[in-house]
């Protein structure tokens, strides 16, 4: 039998932790290291700085992190493949070869181009998503490290397996689960203990300080009948809360692994020693994280996420099988950036008594002296953080923020108009006035966009390590992106007495954006705590525990395998990440509020999740 292929993943995002790389190297075994450079923002800022320099157009920190990484790579045969290449991987690749030659290791290096299209008047970057044929194409031509541009992050994954095994386009379930794979990994340390909604199942210390009421709550334990490998997994959780090994620290999660098999099923673990943990929780809030319906359809195939199945096999290893797959879309994303004009925040700092009267006020004055100096800004929205208590033993928590954030297409209506006005109410305005920064001038925001052209129009060139070029035909297979067919509920849970208590006491979250859209992912642990979610966290639900949903179109995608339910929520984000337009730009913590927000919850599953009672 074909042995697995062990890729590893050293960056979740430009400015992930810097030294993760050789870590990764020199941790453990690897066949590929994979670093995920690239977000929607990313290309913006890459688009901006390219403005500046043309030459500033990859994400400079991989290139400083081969300088100790390079040698250790060759010295241990792992190839090399990132999407660092941005706006151009033909720039970073020459240098990479620079490099190689300053430090005199001999490796091969190979690059992808082709999803940069011509940019729209008014754009700064118009990129598709490729999928893995040109990485695999390099690979196979003997590369040791391969650059990309803009490729889907899974694609990262389902190239070098895919030159590995010999998939062909029409092996669809392993690419299918390559690619289940490589959404794992595309975002590190996420699916190794960080953002985890239930990260407090393996603290060590969980002694005074808690914030939520007397009792011990370490989250839901599995139902019984959820079968041994779902125990295994929570029981495997429980000793590492009691502190057996330092490896499970959370202090410094260690990087994700993937050991691939030739059908496209895998094992996720991580190296031995490193800290964090890998679960069937953490697996699964990954799976979830900026997904939409039951399809995920990328350039090379389209997984089916309601046919992952999870099993705990062993101490930090996770293995997904059964996934399966379809033809892709004819058409390939592509995401263009502009700069959508230019924005300013203030944030008051309101102290003691009278919040209400004071945020008022300065509201109002604000408004007056904008409207005197005829320079009102296109966009003007308030946001009242009420986080001052009553009685407070410091000034800090004795205060409230009130935010002010203004747009326009003028910089003049973002600047000194409004951090004039500011400034001027400092000895005219409410009782203990301050702001937590001088208001300065302005700056631009980004807008992100998605459209999508036909496969065939877009060329997918792999430069070989040798200078050819080669160019890869889209699949001839392919099927229009449709919804799936929502799945059948479980039988509801009996009714009985319930609880007021935080839906995270029983679900944990995890939450993201893509676009102006954002992602909410809702998963439990237990069959019985999966018949009532199933049940009672409709949109309907959703939107009443999330009022600034309210209004807007929001999707309840069911996925039975994984007990979750994923929510799409459309335009939350307005804009998108860059344009900053809410608190939370990315929605990052949409799925920790909605954990926040109170409901009547069965007591059968507050008990089995040794939760407190919380009075309202």
């Amino acid at each position: 039998m074909t042995a697995p292929l062990r890729i590893g993943n050293a960056s979740g995002f430009y400015g992930d932790r810097f030294d993760a790389l050789r870590e990764m190297l020199t941790g453990g075994p690897l066949d590929v290291l994979t670093g995920d450079y690239l977000a929607e923002l990313t290309m913006l800022i890459l688009g901006r700085g390219r403005l500046k320099d043309p030459a500033r157009g990859y994400a400079t920190t991989f290139l400083r992190q081969l300088e100790g990484g390079l040698g250790l790579a060759h010295e241990r045969g792992v190839k090399i493949v990132t999407n660092a290449g941005g706006l151009d991987p033909a720039g970073l690749a020459h240098d990479i070869r620079v490099l190689a030659e300053k430090t005199g290791v001999p490796v091969r290096v190979a690059h992808v181009e082709g999803d940069s299209l011509p940019v729209p008047d008014g754009y700064l970057t118009a990129n598709a998503y490729l999928g893995g044929a040109g990485i695999a194409a390099c690979l196979r031509a003997g590369a040791d490290v391969v650059v990309t541009g803009r490729v889907t992050d899974a694609a990262l994954v389902t190239g070098p397996a895919a030159a590995h095994f010999g998939w062909g386009p029409d092996d669809l379930d392993a690419l299918a689960g390559a690619v289940v794979a490589g959404h794992v990994l595309e975002c590190g340390t996420q699916a190794t203990g960080g953002n985890y909604a239930f990260f407090r199942d393996f603290l060590r210390d969980d002694g005074p300080g808690r914030d939520d009421g007397p009792g011990r709550d370490h989250g839901p334990r599995p139902d019984r009948e959820h079968g041994r490998d779902h125990e295994r997994g929570h029981e495997l959780g429980r000793d590492r809360e009691r502190g057996r090994g330092r490896a499970h620290s959370l202090l410094r999660p260690g990087f994700p692994i993937a050991e691939i098999h030739a059908d496209g099923s895998c094992v996720i673990t991580k190296h031995d020693g490193t800290g964090g943990v890998v679960d069937i929780g953490t697996v699964t809030a990954q799976l979830l994280y900026e997904t939409g319906g039951a399809r995920y359809a990328g350039p090379d195939v389209t997984a089916r996420l309601d046919t992952v199945r999870l099993a705990q096999d062993g101490p930090d290893r996770v293995r997904l099988s059964g996934v399966r797959g379809e033809a892709p879309p004819p058409t390939l994303k592509v995401g263009l950036n502009r700069l959508g004009g230019w924005r300013n925040e203030v944030v008051f700092v309101l102290t003691g008594l009278d919040i209400e009267a004071k945020a008022r006020l300065v509201r109002d004055q604000f408004a007056d002296a904008l409207a005197r100096s005829r320079a009102e800004p296109r966009e003007v929205r308030w946001e009242l953080a009420r986080t001052d208590r009553a009685d407070a033993a410091t000034e800090e928590t004795a205060s409230a923020l009130l935010r002010l954030v203004v747009r326009d297409q003028d910089p003049e209506a973002v600047g000194r108009a409004v951090s004039g006005a500011a400034v001027e109410l400092a000895l005219a305005g409410y009782p203990g006035f301050h702001v937590t920064a001088p208001p300065g001038k302005g700056s631009p925001y980004g807008v992100f966009e998605a459209r999508y052209v036909p496969a065939d129009e877009v060329p997918h060139i792999a430069v070989l390590p040798d200078g050819r070029r080669e160019h890869q035909e889209p699949p001839v297979r392919t099927r229009p992106l449709r919804d799936a067919e929502p799945p059948p509920l479980p039988e509801p849970l009996p009714s009985g007495p319930t609880r007021t208590a935080p839906l995270g006491r029983i679900a944990g979250a995890r939450s993201g954006d893509k676009g102006g859209d954002a992602n909410v992912g809702v998963w439990v642990r237990g069959d019985d705590a999966w018949r009532w979610l199933a049940h009672e966290l409709t949109v309907e639900r959703f939107k009443e525990l999330l009022p600034e949903c309210a209004e807007l179109d929001v999707t309840r995608h069911v996925l039975p395998n994984l007990r979750a339910l994923n929510f799409v929520v459309r335009g939350l984000l307005g804009e998108g990440v860059a344009a900053q337009h809410r608190f939370d730009p990315q929605a990052k913590a949409v799925g920790e509020w909605l954990r926040s927000r109170h409901l009547p919850v069965p007591v059968t599953l507050l008990e089995a999740a040794h939760a407190p009672e919380v009075t309202v």
